[in-house]
């Protein structure tokens, strides 16, 4: 048994010496990949979200092919920080998010980029469209809506008058834990977490702490720090908000809905090309008037054209009283033969029209 035991650590052995090579092999081509890039005067950004999310598609495909006992979201994992190490030789990249550190924004960063880049921490979302605008960062990260509670109303607003586009988008599975220093659930008199993660908490609230006062953050890094420093209440926050700030988990996953998830944006100025996989996100008004069927105008290209539509809400305009922006989201890309089309239709039917972007639809 030793023997058969030393062989197959030999054997191990022999495979990372092979894997590390490999890596470095890779890196070298990244760096002459970057000198290509700079003798053809292109600088600045290297990272091309398009090229990443057939990367990854390809990885997961092989892993199925293989039979590996991997699941195909954890070589996925593996993939991006190999790439993740490889592009920060040709152009670090700077991605803003809301802190502080610990939120499921934070994670959602590393779980699109990987953890090679230089993640910066900012206070709200309108002051992480702020800095890509300004170019302080290169992309931000910005959550847009959870399978349980909903859009996030101030990005969509956000997302109608700024000039960026959408490169991306990430999906987190949402796991809540009630972090404090307290010992006992007893003791808890206040809990702090973002309203969205109340919400996606409230029946387990309700049955467990249903006298104790809730206190919206501004996210759930913040309400674990707070929890922190002040030494009361309790948080709603990711574990790993729980390890950075010390607190102990007094009750693990408690949110209502076992597969809960955030969909999260990736804000650049990127215009990905089509991958076969993509994501159409616009925001579109109809005439105003109160013309029936005025809604069923903008809508009925897609349908005409067999395209699927994701998501559809509406949020007031502010350019008039009771005039609305409609935010579609359609399976395809603008420049898809289907899709492009369609899009014309609807742009020569709208009171305002504006693609939002097209991009990669999530990979895992």
């Amino acid at each position: 048994m030793n023997d058969e035991l030393s062989a197959a650590r030999a054997r191990i052995d022999a495979i990372d010496a092979d894997i590390q090579r490999l890596i470095s092999e890779r890196a070298r081509i990244a760096q002459q990949v970057r000198d290509i890039k700079l003798r053809g005067g292109a600088a600045g950004d290297h990272y091309r979200p398009a090229r990443e999310a057939q990367v990854l598609r390809r990885a997961m495909q092989r892993n199925r092919d293989l039979g590996s006992p991997l699941t195909d979201e954890v070589m996925a994992r593996l993939m991006r920080e190999i790439m993740s190490a490889c592009l920060a030789l040709e152009s670090p990249l700077v991605v803003a998010y809301l802190g502080p550190e610990g939120t499921y924004t934070q994670a959602a960063v590393y779980k699109h980029f990987g953890h090679r880049v230089a993640a910066r921490v900012l206070t709200s979302i309108d002051e992480i469209f702020r800095e890509v605008e300004a170019d302080s960062a290169t992309y931000g990260v910005v959550p847009i809506e959870n399978s349980t509670e909903g859009v996030v109303l101030s990005t969509l607003d956000l997302l109608a008058g700024t000039p960026l586009s959408i490169c991306g988008e990430v999906w987190l599975p949402v796991h809540h834990q009630l972090l404090s220093r307290q010992q006992r659930l007893e003791d808890v008199e206040v809990v702090y977490s973002h309203p969205q993660s109340l919400g996606q908490c409230r029946r387990w609230l309700d049955a467990r702490l249903p006298r104790v006062t809730r206190e919206p953050a501004t996210s759930n890094g913040q309400a674990a720090k707070l929890v922190a420093e002040s030494g009361r209440g309790a948080a709603i926050a990711s574990a790993a908000a729980g390890e950075l700030y010390g607190l102990a988990v007094l009750a693990a996953n408690i949110e209502d809905d076992p597969n809960n998830v955030t969909r999260f944006l990736i804000i650049g100025r990127q215009e990905p090309e089509p991958t076969g996989a993509d994501r159409t996100s616009l925001v579109v008004s109809a005439h105003t008037g109160g013309r029936p069927g005025a809604l069923f105008d903008l809508l009925q290209p897609f349908a005409g054209a067999g395209i699927n539509l994701t998501k559809l809400e509406s949020r007031p305009s502010r350019r008039a009283a009771w005039d609305y922006n409609f935010f579609i989201d359609l399976d395809g890309h603008q420049h898809d033969p289907l899709v492009a089309p369609a899009l014309q239709t609807v742009r020569s039917r709208a009171a305002f029209f504006r693609i939002l972007g097209s991009y990669p639809r999530a990979v895992v």
